[in-house]
């Protein structure tokens, strides 16, 4: 029998080292599912006791609503730009964690919009959203 030394490899086996990536994969999926376990959480309960209505009102959100022709309306009551600031400052003093909603109309103009919101900054207001009106 006759070995043949001189002959140079064309290809490597790779089998071995496949079989070595599947295990140490089947390994990793197992211990990672293993370790995984769930977390506590608090969820809220809930309460039979009626709510305080007044209370409710204070936080109640504020819509300030911007038509596409320029009519600027707060909860439903027309006012204009130099009208909107008493008001806004009246919500501020008596509610000052009352979230405000700024909604334009899809055509509205813009600078509309950003003239109610630089109001609600001078005002002081912290919680103020964006919101648009589709048409």
């Amino acid at each position: 029998m006759q070995v043949q030394d001189d002959k140079p490899y064309d290809d490597i086996n790779i089998t071995p080292m496949l079989d070595l990536a599947y295990v140490l994969l089947v390994i990793f999926i197992l211990m990672t599912t293993a370790t995984v376990q769930g977390f506590k959480a608090q969820l809220p309960s809930g309460s039979n006791a009626p709510k305080n209505k007044k209370q409710d009102d204070k936080n109640k959100p504020r819509v300030v609503g911007i038509e596409e022709n320029g009519t600027i309306t707060l909860d439903g009551v027309v006012t204009t730009l130099a009208g909107l600031e008493p008001m806004l400052v009246q919500i501020k003093t008596t509610a000052p964690d009352a979230p405000v909603i700024v909604k334009g109309a899809s055509g509205a103009q813009y600078e509309a919009v950003t003239d109610v919101l630089a109001l609600t900054v001078k005002v002081g207001l912290k919680k103020v959203g964006i919101a648009t009106i589709a048409r």
